[in-house]
């Protein structure tokens, strides 16, 4: 990393720490979250329960986040069903208890359950925005947790005014959670506000992983 970078992290931290309100966490209890929080980086699937409350994303971004996965999903659909229609071996229709509907149904659910177990918690549109799902209960996204979200919760969310109602939960809630969060116990976090605060503790436990090296250094003399 070079230093500025190093400058643009330390800044961030600053930043996020002058303008929110203190948090219930002692000076030690801080550093264990934060050596607990950088498992979430990309590659590592623990977690932990303890996130502040400027950990969770707000609305906006997740709606963005949402809108770019609708692409995807789109996208998908085209290149399979769509081929399928074309060639007059599947029959274009709005019912969902028909062939096209029901594979429909199978892409769009398919794709959030398997990119959210299989990708750490994001999907492409995360991806983009920097964010990922998070369980409050579990060190990893188990296969229940996530068929909850994104199985139950979504179908929930897909019918006509329930949609609306089962986001409106995040405006209001410390751990930014609609529905289908409530129902799996997860949220969603940022990961540029994670990143922050691991590297804070990367340069805070720096001396302190010197001064052993020194020691043994100078034992090994």
């Amino acid at each position: 990393m070079t230093e500025k970078q190093s400058d643009s992290h330390n800044d961030f931290y600053q930043q996020l720490v002058n303008r929110r309100k203190p948090q219930p966490l002692t000076e030690e209890s801080l550093r264990e979250a934060q050596r607990n929080w950088s498992n979430l980086q990309p590659g590592n699937q623990k977690t932990e329960q303890l996130f502040p409350a400027y950990f969770f994303e707000g609305f906006w971004i997740r709606m963005w986040a949402f809108f770019i996965d609708l692409l995807c999903v789109r996208a998908i659909s085209v290149a399979t069903i769509g081929f399928l229609v074309r060639f007059q071996l599947v029959e274009q229709s709005d019912s969902l208890l028909s062939v096209y509907g029901l594979l429909a149904a199978v892409i769009y659910y398919g794709y959030f359950i398997l990119m959210t177990k299989c990708n750490y918690g994001q999907t492409v549109g995360k991806m983009i925005f920097g964010i990922r799902v998070v369980s409050l209960e579990e060190e990893q996204l188990s296969w229940q947790t996530v068929l909850m979200r994104e199985g139950i919760g979504r179908f929930i969310l897909s019918f006509p005014g329930l949609g609306l109602l089962g986001y409106l939960p995040i405006i209001g809630s410390k751990k930014k959670q609609q529905i289908g969060d409530y129902i799996s116990q997860t949220s969603v976090i940022s990961l540029a506000t994670l990143s922050a605060f691991t590297h804070q503790q990367e340069v805070l436990s720096a001396p302190e992983t010197a001064h052993i090296h020194i020691g043994k250094s100078m034992q090994n003399e």
